[in-house]
């Protein structure tokens, strides 16, 4: 990045949907322990949900571009490491980083916040805002 052209960070924010399907569940509890807990979601057949992604990259503009980070870039490495794997899916067995952790909403941003951040510029701070339902969302990290 070239020098500071604002002395205040400032964010951008790129919006993304993948849809894909899971299972909430824990293999240490009985099958009524997991139904009281996890309801519909602990479903054996999984069920799906249309996930709303906001990266937010928060930084300083560079002088030169007025950029924090040009938006085809966040959505190029979107696209490659976030929607490529999870979009059309079953978390439980096709997300490797799901084999061991449920796939909350939770872990889900955590996941992802963890992908992205080795793909973004150390300069740059990364949160996470993932919608599982128009109503129920998380951010990662707070």
């Amino acid at each position: 990045m070239t020098s500071i052209g604002n002395k205040r960070k400032t964010a951008i924010v790129r919006r993304e949907h993948f849809n894909a399907a899971h299972r909430l569940h824990n293999a240490h509890w009985s099958d009524e322990k997991n139904q009281r807990i996890f309801g519909k979601c602990n479903n054996p057949n999984y069920h799906g949900h249309n996930y709303e992604l906001e990266v937010k990259i928060i930084g300083y503009c560079d002088t030169e571009t007025g950029y924090v980070i040009d938006t085809k870039i966040i959505s190029d490495i979107i696209k490659k490491y976030i929607l490529n794997r999870f979009d059309h899916k079953n978390l439980n067995l096709d997300v490797p980083e799901f084999a061991n952790l449920n796939p909350t909403a939770e872990n889900i941003a955590m996941v992802i916040y963890n992908i992205l951040v080795e793909q973004i510029d150390s300069e740059l701070e990364i949160k996470i805002i993932l919608y599982e339902t128009p109503r129920n969302y998380v951010e990662y990290p707070l």
